[in-house]
């Protein structure tokens, strides 16, 4: 989420012309999400970005169209899904536990 910050109140944050801009290699895709509120309690990371920086980092990247970016984004995260999958049963089959994988774990 990238946005102006225009006003803090106990600790929550108000955020206007707040861009979701997702990644995908060397591609990115942008979506128009307007005026947040976050609660502070929900607040993990915040930074300022330095303009011209974000400008040379972007001008290195191709945008595309937010359709095609989710596209890609799920494609990637099923290849990641599946990597993940494979690797996981050759550690269980070498005798490694793998948080979350045991079948009959009774915890």
């Amino acid at each position: 989420m990238i946005s102006l910050l225009p006003a803090i109140s106990k600790a929550n944050l108000v955020l206007q012309d707040t861009v979701e801009r997702t990644y995908v290699g060397d591609s990115y895709g942008e979506v128009y999400r307007g005026i947040f509120v976050i609660r502070g309690e929900n607040v993990v990371l915040l930074g300022e970005i330095d303009k011209e920086k974000e400008a040379a980092a972007i001008g290195m990247l191709r945008q595309l169209p937010v359709e095609e970016i989710k596209d890609l984004h799920k494609r990637e995260m099923d290849v990641k899904r599946k990597t993940d999958k494979a690797r996981s049963r050759v550690l269980q089959e070498r005798g490694f536990s793998v948080d979350g994988q045991e079948q009959n774990d009774q915890y």
